[in-house]
């Protein structure tokens, strides 16, 4: 007998109950399924067993009968986690829950017994001892719902760009450049031996694929890397993770304005996937996790992102402390101040608590790759501030002019050895570039409402930590 997934037959299900059942299929048939158990309630004479396959975040019952159900003594004792095959016929219940039927079983056949010892139970468990075994922690509905919405964004990413006709594009993992300047790399090889595997350059796991990404677009026009990133930064905050993943677009012949127009579209395509493809686990997020889910959600993609100069955002902060509106940790603001994220949590509430970009920053607290506005002083940046995350996207318009880039280069003391042929792309005709890094990871932590980014990867990096 084919097996079925408990996703596809709960499809069916809700068909045959609108009379639109599939073809070939028959409510009065037997169905086979595969997977493991959750929880098991044994009354004796009847086990009721918590079902899943990996399908679907909510789980089926079976009911296993003695007298009608083959091999019924063989789910005496069944462990959280154990394996079976599962045949029966599925019965249509009458109770209100979310669960429409329930698998009558006929025939059951135990594959593997779990260890008595099998960590996830039916209890309550911390974050932090489900970190400390995140190889079996999706098998709670928490983390379930954290990796599928994470599946899912993946998948709605590349989908976005290939139908807005970029070209994806695999930056390099092991590189020379650290694109940031902000010497948080981790080092693969060092440059003092010249037998070294590199000959004698110094290599390191890339902090971004944008300087990359750049070289492409001059040639493709509109391109994206999106993979893997590290940053050495020794930090033990819940935004921070040592690997984490970027999504970087960059477009040539794009200003900033445009640039933003492209985030706020990205942004708004991905969350509205989310709420089409997700409704299970957003479901269980707005009874778990977070009651707001769904208002939040819907913000996101009804309203326009506010958007303000950074001198702007100063002023505001300012007056909010004059005021006595507020009270930051950190109250001595100024042009030139790189925000924290209390500050940005403020601007985001203070602007309608959504989604609030930031432009037109200082040179000095930017990197070096940023185009130089008229004024001399700031550069043609962005940030995308989301409420209670902060900074989830941050991209720029690219200085195009060779002899600025190398004068800024100079001014910030940094070796253009290993990025000349970066720089030298301004000699080919390059006219103007834009591109944005989003944080995936931050963004899922929107999504979920989840309060520690290390539980929405599926194996956290961070300082002092490496297991699995």
């Amino acid at each position: 007998m084919e097996i079925i997934t408990i996703k596809q037959l709960n499809q069916n299900i809700r068909q045959y109950e609108r009379n639109e059942a599939p073809e070939g299929f028959d409510i009065n048939n037997e169905v086979s399924l595969i997977g493991w158990v959750r929880s098991c309630r044994d009354n004796g004479k009847i086990i009721f067993i918590s079902f899943t396959d990996g399908s679907r975040l909510n789980s089926i019952q079976l009911v296993s009968k003695d007298g009608v159900t083959q091999n019924h003594e063989t789910l005496k004792g069944l462990r959280v986690g154990s394996s079976l095959i599962a045949i029966g016929k599925a019965v249509l219940t009458t109770d209100s829950s979310q669960q429409k039927f329930e698998i009558i079983l006929s025939r059951v056949k135990l594959l593997k017994q779990a260890d008595e010892n099998f960590p996830i139970q039916k209890k309550e468990h911390s974050k932090e001892f489900l970190r400390d075994v995140a190889h079996i922690r999706t098998k709670t509905n928490t983390f379930y719902t954290s990796m599928k919405i994470r599946s899912e964004l993946s998948f709605a990413i590349h989908n976005f760009f290939h139908l807005n006709n970029f070209v994806w594009l695999s930056a390099p993992i092991i590189t020379s450049n650290d694109a940031e300047g902000a010497g948080e790399s981790f080092i693969v090889t060092d440059d003092s031996d010249d037998n070294s595997f590199f000959g004698g350059v110094k290599a390191s796991l890339t902090v971004s694929g944008q300087l990359h990404a750049e070289a492409y677009a001059q040639t493709f026009k509109r391109i994206y890397t999106f993979g893997p990133t590290f940053r050495a930064e020794k930090s033990h905050t819940s935004r921070h993770l040592s690997e984490f993943w970027m999504v970087e677009p960059e477009i040539a012949f794009c200003d900033l304005n445009q640039l933003m127009f492209l985030m706020e579209s990205f942004i708004k395509f991905l969350i509205k996937i989310i709420q089409k493809k997700c409704y299970e686990e957003i479901n269980f997020i707005e009874k778990n996790i977070d009651s707001t889910v769904v208002s939040r959600l819907e913000n996101i993609v009804s309203v326009d992102f506010a958007k303000i100069e950074y001198k702007t955002a100063i002023e505001i902060l300012n007056r909010a402390i004059a005021e006595g509106k507020t009270n930051f940790e950190d109250n001595e603001i100024y042009f030139g101040k790189d925000l924290k994220s209390e500050h940005e949590k403020f601007l985001c509430e203070s602007l309608g608590n959504g989604p609030v970009f930031i432009y037109n920053f200082p040179s000095k607290i930017k990197s070096f790759y940023m185009k130089q506005n008229a004024d001399g002083n700031t550069v043609g940046a962005c940030d995308l501030l989301f409420p209670n995350i902060g900074e989830i996207a941050g991209g720029s318009q690219r200085e195009d002019d060779y002899d600025k880039l190398m004068n800024r280069c100079r001014e910030l003391n940094m070796s253009t050895e290993e990025i000349q042929w970066y720089i030298d792309l301004r000699k080919f005709g390059y006219y103007k570039s834009s591109g944005f890094g989003l944080g995936f990871e931050r963004l899922i932590q929107y999504i979920t409402g989840l309060d520690n980014i290390k539980d929405v990867i599926p194996f956290p990096r961070s300082n002092g930590v490496l297991k699995f």
